[in-house]
């Protein structure tokens, strides 16, 4: 499957507000770079970056109709064989704090937080939200999700 970059969009505007959702011509852009990871079916996607032994996951989008079904679950489980398979051991991500459903994904696949970025999101004045910057020390085996 060719990915269509206004698909994504799409889907990416009707799963965020804050921070702003991406345009088609940035996930083109993202798209266009050899360091990116792709992971779609039709109601979402993952896209990172492997670059060396590292990985970031810098988005994962569900459309909203479609949530609470495991597809996040499943992309992301996707994503980390993909980084794996591109020689990640370690991966990286940023996510809301106050997202708690993204948080319970994460943790649940092995993540924990690294760090914190005060008042990271602040596309929402005056209620700027803190990025917590979680990791994954290393990328799944072919049998673990």
């Amino acid at each position: 499957m060719t990915p269509d970059p206004a698909r994504l969009a799409a889907i990416h505007a009707a799963s965020f507000t804050n921070p702003r959702p991406w345009s088609a011509r940035e996930i083109a852009s993202l798209l266009s770079d050899r360091t990116t990871v792709l992971i779609e079916d039709a109601a979402g996607f993952a896209l990172g970056r492997a670059v060396a032994d590292e990985a970031e996951l810098l988005t994962l989008a569900v459309a909203p109709d479609e949530r609470r079904r495991g597809i996040g679950a499943c992309l992301l489980a996707r994503f980390l064989v993909a980084a794996r398979d591109h020689g990640a051991s370690r991966v990286f991500l940023e996510v809301a704090a106050d997202n708690e459903a993204a948080l319970a994904l994460y943790r649940r696949h092995g993540f924990f937080e690294t760090g914190r970025r005060r008042g990271y999101y602040r596309d929402s004045p005056p209620d700027a939200v803190d990025a917590i910057v979680m990791c994954r020390d290393r990328a799944p085996g072919r049998d673990e999700n």
